[in-house]
């Protein structure tokens, strides 16, 4: 059986080689979004490494992970055609635009313009890994 680690290290180096086309397509709605990732847990990588995992949930209920083991539960909506994210951790929304491009999710932070661009990895059919609460002795 292959490991997560491995799927992961094959999807990444081959994305990593691929170059990004220009975004010519507008943003996707709410909608176009919710269709695609509803049910789906998502992994995304930067530059050709991995960035993190986010599960879909229905209610645009997601919970992300940086891959560390750690995830955060949140919600998400529609604001002037980006996706924002609002976190348990974090009140402030982090928001995105959502290109479609080559079958594949784009994802530009616009909190920050230029600061990050994600890509989809795929939906590797592997669930997140949350480990539970820090247990003291």
């Amino acid at each position: 059986m292959v490991s997560v680690s491995k799927l992961l290290c094959t999807a990444f180096a081959l994305l990593g080689l691929i170059a990004l086309p220009a975004l010519a397509q507008p943003p996707m709605s709410a909608q176009e979004f919710d269709e695609y990732t509803r049910g789906k847990t998502l992994f995304y990588g930067e530059n050709g490494v991995a960035y993190g995992a986010e599960e879909y949930l229905d209610n645009r209920r997601v919970i992300w992970s940086f891959l560390d083991g750690e995830c955060k539960s949140g919600t998400w909506y529609e604001q002037a055609d980006q996706i924002c994210f609002v976190y348990e951790d974090n009140p402030d929304p982090q928001c995105w635009t959502f290109h479609k491009e080559e079958g594949r999710l784009i994802a530009r932070f616009q909190n920050a313009p230029g600061a990050t661009e994600l890509y989809e990895a795929g939906d590797l059919n592997e669930e997140m890994i949350c480990l539970g609460p820090d247990v003291g002795v």
